[in-house]
């Protein structure tokens, strides 16, 4: 299992990023990535604590990144802080994507794109258009197991297999209970929508991630 969308308690997860990285090998994550929630009042604080987790890649057989998910910032002002955060030596860049969920900006999921994220987090009502733009650009479009996001689960694969745009299965993980195993993940893909073989590939082989 391969999953580089959660949250620590340095945004609003419930856990340190150490146990959150236990539980994860424990439930036999080859790679993880921590991005926790930012905007231009915490990136710097968030970056800095969060990448002192990387001092547990020397004793386990595990990949950990660590970014952020830039949340409910206006698009106009995504490009600098993306480029902030990777100065500040983000791994990777999430950006919360127009969930029917939650009251984010309208244009999020145009501006994730353009800035060159490389995830679009639970995108909601993705466009044709932006489908298309995320296959060009090389963002990976999420699939989602996060409750309540994952309610348009099948209208994003649906445009991202129609685009040929990339997908990944993500967890949104806040809580211990939101971490899901390889099989689990294959099963939120194939509820979407997503042939089998296709999603099997989506769980092993992560385009953001090489071993």
């Amino acid at each position: 299992m391969i999953d580089l969308h959660t949250h620590t308690i340095f945004s609003d997860g419930e856990l340190i990023p150490s146990e959150l990285v236990r539980r994860a090998e424990i439930m036999g994550y080859r790679a993880i990535g921590i991005t926790d929630h930012v905007d231009f009042t915490n990136v710097e604080h968030v970056l800095s604590s969060v990448e002192k987790v990387k001092y547990l890649e020397d004793v386990l057989d595990m990949r950990i990144l660590t970014g952020v998910e830039i949340t409910h910032v206006p698009p106009e002002k995504m490009g600098k802080l993306a480029t902030l955060a990777r100065r500040l030596g983000a791994d990777i860049i999430v950006v919360h994507g127009e969930t029917p969920v939650e009251p984010v900006w309208p244009g999020t999921n145009r501006a994730a794109l353009e800035i060159g994220a490389e995830i679009l987090a639970h995108p909601g009502f993705i466009t044709i258009e932006e489908a298309e733009m995320a296959r060009d650009r090389g963002v990976c479009l999420e699939i989602t197991s996060r409750r309540g996001h994952n309610i348009t689960n099948g209208h994003v694969a649906r445009l991202a297999m129609e685009a040929g745009a990339t997908m990944v299965v993500d967890t949104d993980t806040h809580s211990p209970d939101d971490l899901i195993d390889s099989r689990r993940a294959v099963e939120i893909a194939r509820g979407a929508g997503i042939p089998e073989e296709i999603a099997k590939r989506m769980i092993e082989d992560h385009p953001l991630v090489r071993f």
